[in-house]
């Protein structure tokens, strides 16, 4: 592996418009798994000037039941959508939550997949798919990601904190970050280029109001990298097409699942191809890939590999895993097949199923639509919330090892 290299990753904000589709098909994730755990649900979401658009398969008790909705499900639906929407902030003519039109096209869960995925006599539940799932840790940051994605999320948090705070009232919320950084001997030293496009009010595309926008973004990006990464070497590129005020799904349509690079490790590391938004648990598309993720992140924080890449494959219907992978490029203190087979041996894992991920994660929850903004990795698990992202195995992985 080479050691010297620069390498690039970027975000988007919670308001670029793939994101607001991520967003509001979690949204009604959450919506259903909070009054069914063992929802089936599959919403796409599709956003464009002043209209939003749904469409899947879902099957939901108190929610959308033998072909036919629940007294008060679809205004329910319409609301948890406009009110994403506004948590957002877009209250703009070309998108307003509260005037936008809005169509629902959910219907019915396939009963051949239905089929597929449902435990019934002596067969255990089934992946909802098949497909390759991967996760991945290093030891860059202390979130144990890729350090160019980490940066790059969190400069997008700040400005849109800052922008709902008022302490960037010129913000609006669509915007994209791209951080380059320069590696020596394997790990980030600097940071060579630095890119930032921020919708922004009207006016803040020259003179003094221009120069503002710039010195804040400036100061952002030089208080979240480490110090010194940010030298009079590093080249700027701040709203590099000179004006950014029409944005969002009126300036680009946005549809669910187009992120997944964001979403995942800013492209330092393998991506199946599967997204995650919109999905329930039963999906290993979603499931699996917090699984590895949490198993890599592990394995990384017991100190057994300071990088580690997990992949695990399934087949609709089937539901143990058709095989499991792990690389620690180099990096292990013990052999690759031999974590391999710790993972196999650690009893609460249930097999590595989707039943047995779902429980060991508690991912039968609503707890997605934080997840679809600023990465689903290297986020703070804190109650419910991003369970995947706590390192509560390492003593397991030990001792499997020892």
């Amino acid at each position: 592996m080479r050691q010297s290299y620069l390498f690039t990753s970027e975000s988007v904000s919670e308001g670029h418009p793939d994101k607001v589709s991520d967003q509001i098909s979690d949204a009604i994730v959450d919506m259903m798994l909070a009054k069914d755990p063992e929802a089936r649900i599959a919403c796409e979401t599709m956003t464009a000037t002043q209209r939003v658009v749904l469409a899947g398969e879902i099957r939901c008790k108190g929610v959308y039941e033998n072909g036919e909705w629940a007294d008060g499900a679809l205004q329910e639906i319409e609301q948890i959508v406009r009110n994403t929407v506004r948590d957002i902030g877009y209250e703009q003519d070309g998108f307003h939550w509260e005037t936008l039109t809005f169509e629902n096209h959910l219907h019915g869960q396939s009963a051949h997949i239905a089929q597929g995925v449902d435990a019934s006599g002596n067969k255990d539940e089934g992946a909802g798919d098949q497909g390759i799932m991967f996760g991945f840790a290093c030891d860059e940051t202390p979130d144990l990601m890729p350090a160019p994605i980490d940066y790059s999320h969190k400069i997008l948090e700040r400005l849109a904190a800052d922008r709902k705070s008022g302490a960037a009232p010129f913000l609006e919320p669509d915007s994209k970050s791209q951080v380059t950084l320069r590696y020596e001997n394997g790990k980030p030293v600097a940071c060579t280029a630095v890119v930032v496009s921020t919708q922004h009010a009207e006016g803040y595309d020259e003179g003094e109001k221009e120069a503002e926008l710039h010195a804040y973004v400036k100061g952002v990006v030089t208080d979240i990298l480490p110090e010194g990464f940010v030298s009079d070497a590093t080249a700027w590129h701040i709203n590099p097409t000179g004006s950014f005020v029409i944005g969002g799904p009126d300036g680009d349509a946005g549809l669910t699942g187009r992120k997944i690079i964001v979403d995942t490790y800013g492209g330092a590391a393998p991506h199946g191809g599967g997204a995650f938004s919109g999905k329930d648990p039963t999906k290993v598309d979603r499931s699996a890939a917090y699984i590895t993720r949490y198993l890599a992140k592990n394995i990384v924080a017991a100190g057994l590999a300071t990088r580690c890449t997990i992949q695990l494959a399934y087949a609709i219907g089937v539901s143990s895993p058709l095989s499991l992978y792990v690389d620690t490029h180099g990096t292990g203190t013990v052999d690759d097949a031999a974590l391999e087979e710790a993972i196999k041996g650690i009893e609460k894992l249930g097999g590595l199923t989707p039943r047995g991920i779902r429980t060991h994660l508690g991912l039968n929850k609503p707890i997605y639509r934080k997840s679809a903004a600023y990465g689903h990795f290297g986020r703070i698990a804190e109650g419910d919330f991003f369970p995947w992202e706590r390192t509560d195995l390492v003593d397991d992985l030990k001792a499997a090892v020892a």
